[in-house]
């Protein structure tokens, strides 16, 4: 009799920690993909824009996302704010956002968003992921490497459109302005279902940056690609509590890759 409670407790406990592990290789992205990045005559001025805070490389489950901070696009140091263009939508039963912009001249654009601080209770800390992607307009081929001015953020080093399948994309993580050394940039893909992981591990990519900041990954797969860096920078208190815990601030950028056909 005691060895069977001991086998149902051991089993219960490593049940546990399966879970536990599924959970963490999970990593929460803020995702903000366009319906091009590419704006052409062809593909007409409209470009949609579906912003779900979810888990991409195993499409979903999504969670609550409140109305940003902020959300706009900017071109040549001008920033626009977009915030009455955002449309309330529900994914896996969590609100979400849909939002439609006109993009009617040349240029270099940086459409960005600034999400209200997520609290995640597993974890214990807030989660704020700044995310942009960059749009060229007619052939512009401008502005592509422009900084938003988030306190984490990827400065792009290879542009971030019209590149393909297999290409790498390399960019320097910033705090403040100022270079990470070494920091973490967690990478996902976002699947629509038609790749099924090896195991739980292939989730999320995790690599380093280098002593500059400067991280590199080379992309499989035709799709879009997140980057997130990641740095612990302040605290908040807790919902319902005066107890402060970590913020976890992530720059993120979304990136398009084409396969050569």
């Amino acid at each position: 009799m005691s060895i069977s409670f001991r086998f149902v407790m051991t089993a219960g406990f490593s049940f546990g920690l399966l879970i536990s592990a599924q959970h963490d290789a999970q990593a929460h992205f803020q995702k903000m993909i366009p319906s091009t990045n590419v704006v052409t005559q062809e593909t007409g001025r409209n470009v949609d824009i579906d912003l779900t805070f979810t888990h991409p490389m195993t499409n979903g489950p999504a969670m609550e996302m409140a109305r940003p901070v902020r959300f706009g696009i900017q071109t040549n140091g001008k920033k626009t704010d977009l915030d009455d263009n955002l449309v309330e939508k529900t994914v896996d039963g969590k609100a979400a956002f849909d939002a439609t912009i006109s993009i009617d001249r040349p240029g270099g654009y940086a459409l960005y968003v600034e999400p209200a601080p997520y609290f995640e209770p597993s974890e214990g800390k807030y989660i704020i992921q700044y995310t942009k992607t960059i749009i060229d307009a007619f052939d512009a081929g401008e502005e592509w490497d422009q900084m938003v001015g988030f306190p984490v953020e990827i400065e792009p080093l290879t542009r971030p459109y019209g590149i393909w399948t297999g290409n790498v994309f390399s960019g320097i993580v910033r705090h403040n302005g100022e270079p990470v050394p070494f920091a973490e940039v967690e990478i996902e893909y976002a699947n629509d279902g038609s790749i099924t992981l090896p195991n739980d591990s292939f989730s999320t990519q995790v690599i380093k940056a280098d002593g500059n900041g400067v991280f590199t990954y080379a992309m499989p797969r035709d799709g879009w690609w997140a980057f997130a860096a990641l740095v612990e920078d302040g605290t908040m208190a807790a919902p319902g509590s005066d107890d402060q815990v970590p913020v976890e601030r992530g720059g993120v950028i979304w990136v398009k890759t084409n396969a050569m056909d």
